[in-house]
């Protein structure tokens, strides 16, 4: 292989592997932290409007990625939830705005209660658009 060629695969594989490193798809929930129904049953006020998601986005960025990865992945070195996994995604939006409130201190999970309720409900919106990386085809 020549050494041009090595270059170019370094730069495809680097990002890649930094992916796979930092995701932390082996992700298990708390089985202790669950939702009460009657927040499991509550229903996101903003669910009509899915542009509300592109702020739920800013305060992502702003309050989780630290911990979550901007993707929504989870980071191994902070032991996070991997956002994207099904396990996390079929959970109601009313459990999501349940945990986003009221947090995990058991996995170093802080509550968001600060946050005003509609801002915590885009985080709900913004939670429902992160999708797991496609392998390259």
């Amino acid at each position: 292989m020549t050494r041009k060629m090595s270059a170019g695969w370094m730069v495809l594989l680097v990002p890649f592997a930094a992916a796979l490193w930092a995701q932390n798809a082996d992700y298990q929930p708390d089985p202790g932290w669950q939702a009460p129904p009657q927040a499991v049953a509550k229903q996101n006020p903003l669910a009509n409007r899915p542009a509300a998601a592109a702020g739920g986005k800013k305060l992502f960025a702003r309050n989780c990625a630290e911990c979550h990865g901007e993707e929504g992945s989870g980071l191994v070195k902070k032991s996070s939830a991997d956002l994207q996994l099904p396990i996390v995604q079929t959970q109601s939006d009313g459990a999501l705005f349940w945990k986003i409130t009221n947090g995990n201190p058991d996995r170093g999970m802080p509550s968001f209660s600060r946050l005003p309720e509609l801002q915590r409900w885009q985080l709900v919106l913004h939670l429902r658009t992160l999708q797991p990386a496609r392998p390259p085809q």
